[in-house]
């Protein structure tokens, strides 16, 4: 932008879909890390990486793809695979095919601590996201998260589109 254009300021209908959206992105994660924390015993980032490896082939991912699934750092997700790993849910090991990779997999253990902290998660879910919303406002919630995600991230993340 130059100096003598003037930004894009948002009208009354903008800011107030603006102040919408940022208190949803800012409350919607709290509470879903708080139903697993107080129900599971594990935060919500941690309950991304399990399930993301329980559908995964072989319950197995390689590091780095199961960081872009879950959107977060290598480094966070190191953190929190290390955290499971000790509660013996996870296993890392180099990949076989390329060892410059590192693999994780859920192990037997880790699926069903998924299987068994799934059901309140996706009672979370309805109750936050699509209990208060029409069939119709589901529909458009999908395309609208399209299209914002699209916007961002052109190229998306390979899997983007089932999670």
């Amino acid at each position: 932008m130059g100096t003598d254009e003037q930004p894009r300021w948002l009208d009354d209908e903008e800011q107030q879909a603006w102040i919408s959206l940022v208190g949803t992105l800012i409350r919607l994660p709290a509470a879903l890390d708080a139903q697993l924390q107080r129900d599971a015993a594990i935060n919500h980032f941690e309950y991304q990486v399990m399930s993301a490896l329980s559908m995964s082939q072989e319950r197995t991912l390689r590091m780095s793809v199961l960081a872009a699934l879950c959107g977060g750092s290598l480094a966070r997700l190191s953190q929190a695979v290390g955290r499971l790993e000790k509660r013996g849910w996870v296993s890392r090991a180099p990949d076989p095919t390329d060892g410059r990779y590192t693999l994780a997999t859920l192990t037997d253990e880790g699926f069903g601590k998924v299987e068994e902290s799934a059901p309140g998660h996706v009672e979370a879910v309805r109750r936050y996201v699509f209990d208060p919303l029409t069939k119709a406002q589901v529909q458009q919630l999908t395309r609208i998260g399209r299209r914002i995600g699209d916007a961002i991230d052109p190229e998306g993340c390979p899997d983007s589109r089932r999670h």
